[in-house]
């Protein structure tokens, strides 16, 4: 483990090796299937990595005009995109930058249809299969009044000419047994429409890093589309590229009391890891235990003025004092892409941790930083 009195506080930090082994594993799907697999860059941008991702994946899977540029000018290798709607004065650019672009919608489809055609782009068509084992709402594509994706039924006498693929995004953060049961439904509901095509997208929320993720159940369900409709087959996870490689280094600023004691870190919930407030998650703290199952518990908050501005509670052997400093795991995902500078917070520096252990400095963050968002 690096020395994390080495970088300056608050700061984000990618370990290189970490992030290898994941490549590692998603190139072994490829290498066993045949499937491509994206870094759906709405969970990690950091392009630094990008040329060293790209040795090891096919390209990115963007969902934005500036996504899919930072793609093209730090990877360089397949950029597909897609949208819920697409605004027309991006629309130029992104055939001009897409090897894949899907639509959300048959509206949008014959929209841009003619534009398609000028190109050499493959275009697709994102479904809804109206499954999903995603409890929450929130993040649930396939809910009642989703946005996202045509159902079966809007199918009917649609002309298909011109759409090489179908795409879905029906998980999050799941395994592959997920996967092969959704594979199933869509497979009995979309087989007409399958035969048509060149190529289906898994889209994401497979969590293919993870340590007790099935693999053998994910090649699977590759395989089992691949032979049977003949498709090139596509996955775009975002957090299994990443997933355990980042961590955020704070400091402790001061511990006050109101009931319970309450220490205020450098970093914020609401500007560095908006996925606390955002969503039910508590990011797991190195060397920390569950709230009152040690000794000494405390509530992590942030510097803001926010009242919710607020991280969790951890427990610990020994007391905390002013001045300590404390690694939040797993900070790669959803933290560059989301975090903002509310009340003035500076950003996290950026660093990388290669293989002897050594830190990087890959950018600082000041005051011009803040100025130029206003």
């Amino acid at each position: 483990m690096f020395d994390i009195t080495e970088v300056k506080t608050p700061c984000y930090v990618i370990d290189e090796k970490k992030l290898l082994k994941n490549l590692e594993i998603l190139k072994s799907v490829k290498d066993e299937t045949g499937c491509k697999i994206l870094l759906a860059t709405k969970a990690f941008s950091m392009y630094s990595t990008f040329p060293l991702i790209g040795k090891y994946l096919d390209g990115v899977a963007s969902s934005s005009l500036f996504e899919a540029k930072l793609g093209r000018e730090e990877m360089n290798k397949e950029v597909h995109i897609f949208s819920p709607a697409y605004i027309p004065e991006d629309i130029n650019d992104i055939f001009n930058l897409c090897d894949h672009v899907i639509f959300n919608s048959f509206g949008q489809w014959k929209k841009y249809q003619d534009r398609a055609g000028e190109n050499a782009v493959s275009c697709g068509l994102r479904i809804n299969p109206e499954y999903s084992e995603i409890e929450t709402n929130l993040y649930n594509p396939c809910a009642a009044n989703s946005r996202l994706g045509i159902k079966i039924c809007d199918f009917k006498n649609e002309d298909l000419s011109g759409i090489d693929g179908l795409h879905f995004h029906t998980m999050c953060e799941q395994n592959s047994d997920v996967l092969l049961r959704t594979i199933k439904i869509i497979d009995e509901k979309f087989s007409s429409m399958l035969k048509q095509m060149k190529w289906l997208n898994f889209g994401g929320g497979h969590h293919i890093t993870r340590s007790d993720y099935d693999l053998e159940t994910l090649k699977e369900a590759i395989l089992l589309m691949k032979n049977k409709y003949d498709l090139e087959i596509y996955l775009e996870p975002g957090e299994a590229i990443p997933l355990n490689a980042g961590f955020l280094v704070t400091k402790v600023l001061d511990i006050v009391h109101n009931q319970m004691d309450i220490a205020i870190l450098d970093t914020s919930a609401a500007c560095h890891m908006p996925d606390v407030i955002e969503m039910p998650y508590r990011p797991p703290l190195m060397n920390s235990g569950l709230a009152h199952k040690k000794k000494y518990t405390y509530k992590f908050g942030g510097p803001t003025c926010l009242a919710g501005d607020i991280i969790g509670d951890y427990s610990f052997d020994e007391p905390l004092h002013i001045g300590d400093r404390l690694v939040f795991e797993d900070m790669a995902i959803y933290t560059m892409v989301k975090n903002n500078t509310f009340n003035g917070v500076n950003l996290p520096s950026i660093y990388l941790i290669k293989e002897n252990d050594s830190a990087q400095l890959i950018k600082s963050f000041g005051y011009e930083d803040f100025k130029s968002r206003l």
